[in-house]
């Protein structure tokens, strides 16, 4: 049986910001994932956005917690080399009464302690991007806001908690908790894990995992999100380098339009009450409405550019705020109900928890060898010419120039640093999330068979040992074609 001073259940960006803190002291720390990598759930299929904290009510965990995250990525993003930038954001308003939930939003904001919000006039609004609908009568402008790839932080903060002595476990779903004497007995399949302190980071399944433990004194109701995502250089095209959003209702913040920091634009979410968090599809009707709702902010939209649709599921708790506290059984922490401001708010949340662990009597002896550093990673570059890509496509196997993917133009170099990280790495979607290959415009056609390949002569994994696309090209082709005759447009 595995041992643990702490045991974390969920590798999402919550349970790996935990598991990094906790790295830099000298504690054995154990951290479960039931998928075949990190941050597959909430954390995968998000907005990407590092909220600026005026629009989760002041004097709430979401209000704290997101203003203290946001304020810790800076000096994360230089530690761990993610992908992150501050582009501010604005909130149209295209209605009078817009413009009293703007400033009730600045009021909140400031309560919270965001710093620079201002509203704009229509003319200053304007200035700011070309791309805005002229119709619009003023905005709140949010300086401290900014964007980063959600999938990339997890990882970033996966691989340095490992390179700091943790321990994952993937493909690890949990069956069983038990409580033994002064710590936990947690089961998966044939395999046990002792622990003196059990951390519930399940996220959409922290209900089910809190019930395991007899600490179930919550409940989630998941809500799912819909996205389209234009290609690469979209952003560009347009001159839109913040994030865009419309007045939030009690569902959400609404449809934002978004650039990503790869250069994409990211069109979404929607909000749909769902009966289970597996329920992840799609369909033209409703991205067609989001679409719509979108080209409300930004006239100059173009559906054609869009190269995949995706959902998510937000975990949100009975209570309409973060849980995160001792549960009812002792020594077993409940950090559920992490909706958004979740990403923003998921350093933070370490750090809360770290403080809790302490009150219990953890002891906390810092490493004199903790790095906080990731190593810098071998990204693609600026894309190229097409037919600078097909060259680069056509070099031989082996050649570390060689494009495993002619669409973002993802070179050999970066596939084989992508492996050698520290997480084992069996899947299409895996390898994607870490270099891109798979996210350009015919995703994946061309170049899954070249990772399949590279994984099968260079990680000696068996065809079968290889799992993905989670989405067929296919498949996502006709959505597409669906979505453009629902908005009039000739695919």
């Amino acid at each position: 049986m595995e041992s643990a001073d702490v045991l974390i259940i969920g590798a999402g960006v919550v349970g790996c910001a935990l598991a990094r803190q906790l790295s830099r002291y000298k504690l054995n720390i154990l951290l479960l994932e039931a998928s075949d990598d990190v941050g597959t759930g909430a954390t995968r299929a998000n907005s990407g956005i590092v909220h600026g904290g005026y629009t989760a009510k002041a004097g709430t965990l979401k209000g704290d917690l997101c203003i203290k995250g946001n304020r810790m990525y800076d000096q994360l993003e230089e530690e761990l080399n993610f992908g992150f930038r501050r582009t501010g954001s604005l909130v149209l308003a295209f209605a009078p009464e817009d413009l009293i939930t703007l400033n009730n939003l600045m009021q909140n904001g400031e309560r919270n302690g965001v710093k620079g919000l201002k509203i704009l006039s229509a003319d200053e609004t304007l200035s700011l991007s070309p791309a805005l609908n002229p119709a619009l009568l003023g905005a709140l402008h949010c300086p401290e806001t900014g964007i980063v790839s959600p999938y990339e932080f997890c990882i970033a903060l996966a691989e340095n908690a490992i390179r700091n002595g943790v321990t994952l476990h993937l493909d690890s779903p949990v069956d069983a908790i038990s409580k033994l004497g002064s710590g936990f007995q947690v089961k998966s399949g044939n395999r046990a894990f002792s622990s003196k302190y059990v951390i519930n980071a399940a996220g959409a399944g922290s209900a089910e995992i809190a019930a395991l433990a007899g600490a179930a004194n919550f409940s989630i109701h998941p809500r799912k999100g819909q996205y389209l995502l234009l290609r690469r250089g979209s952003a560009r095209l347009l001159d839109l380098d913040l994030v865009v959003f419309q007045p939030p209702t009690e569902k959400g913040k609404g449809i934002l339009v978004t650039p990503t920091v790869w250069g994409n634009l990211l069109i979404g979410p929607n909000a749909e009450e769902v009966q289970s968090p597996e329920d992840l599809g799609t369909d033209p009707e409703t991205l067609a409405a989001i679409m719509r709702t979108a080209r409300l902010s930004v006239p100059s939209l173009d559906p054609k550019l869009t190269i995949r649709m995706f959902s998510g599921v937000r975990p949100g708790g009975d209570r309409g705020d973060f849980i995160i506290e001792e549960s009812p059984v002792e020594d077993f922490f409940n950090l559920a109900g992490i909706e958004s401001p979740g990403l923003t708010s998921s350093p933070a949340i370490a750090l809360m928890v770290e403080g809790l662990l302490k009150e219990k009597g953890l002891l906390l002896q810092e490493k004199e060898d903790f790095d906080p550093h990731r190593k810098a990673l071998c990204r693609p570059g600026t894309l190229q010419s097409p037919k600078e890509a097909s060259a680069g496509a056509d070099r031989p196997y082996g050649d570390p120039e060689r494009f495993v993917c002619r669409c973002e133009q993802v070179s050999e170099s970066v596939l084989r640093d992508s492996l050698s990280r520290g997480i084992p790495i069996r899947s299409l979607d895996a390898v994607k999330r870490r270099t891109r290959a798979g996210m350009g415009a015919c995703q994946g056609r061309f170049c899954g068979p070249r990772v399949r390949e590279y994984l099968i002569k260079e990680r000696g994994l068996e065809e079968a040992d290889i799992s993905g696309p989670s989405r067929d090209p296919g498949g996502i082709r006709n959505t597409l074609d669906q979505l453009l005759r629902l908005l009039e447009i000739n695919p």
